[in-house]
């Protein structure tokens, strides 16, 4: 899954700034806040398509690719990979900007399943598109 593109695949979909409280002692952020951040991400695109609840189920692979340092604007693109009966699959890709400017490195990659929610939490079907 571990691409080399020099531009992000996908839609931009939440971008927020790394901060000191969210370092490990080594002085790099967590690795669980950023993948807190990009399931936010994947559970926007995944409500937005399916027009409903969803709850994520599986993170089918995720890749840490380099560190995510406190200063960088954390980007995170989102892609509709499957749609199923009552799950969708979204590929996710977070990427930097190092210092807040415009050099951009990619520092993550991901696919979360989320599955459709009724308002009674039971699985619902997804309505075709």
């Amino acid at each position: 899954m571990l691409s080399t593109a020099s531009e992000p695949t996908g839609a931009l979909t939440i971008r927020t700034l790394a901060m000191p409280a969210d370092t490990n002692p080594a002085g790099d952020i967590f690795g669980g806040w950023v993948m807190s951040q990009m399931d936010i991400a994947g559970a926007i695109a995944a409500v937005e398509k399916v027009k409903g609840r969803v709850v994520t189920v599986a993170v089918e692979a995720m890749t840490f690719i380099a560190p995510v340092k406190v200063g960088d604007v954390l980007c995170v693109y989102t892609n509709v990979e499957r749609v199923g009966t009552t799950s969708i699959t979204i590929g996710l890709e977070a990427w930097v900007r190092r210092n807040r400017l415009d050099d951009r490195q990619k520092v993550t990659e991901a696919r979360f399943v989320y599955v459709s929610l009724d308002e009674n939490g039971q699985k619902r079907p997804i309505p075709a598109a």
